[in-house]
């Protein structure tokens, strides 16, 4: 029997954009990902990997955990 998950990242990606004034595309080509990834991702829409993570953790000059958080679903 499959168990399906419901696990999920949140993150601030938004938040750090603004902050910067920065528009999507600004930090899309910053992190090298296109603006709808940077749009699904602000929605909470996509996880990104971890190498996407870090380095717009990076950008941002803050920890991943600032920006990203692990949303444990229910078993």
């Amino acid at each position: 029997m499959k168990k399906e998950f419901e696990d999920y990242i949140e993150n601030k990606v938004y938040e750090h954009r603004v902050l910067k004034r920065m528009t999507q595309k600004d930090l899309a080509d910053a992190v090298g990902v296109s603006k709808q990834t940077i749009f699904v991702m602000e929605k909470n829409n996509y996880s990104p990997s971890l190498v996407l993570a870090f380095r717009i953790a990076d950008f941002f000059n803050v920890d991943v955990n600032d920006i990203f958080t692990y949303v444990k679903g229910s078993d």
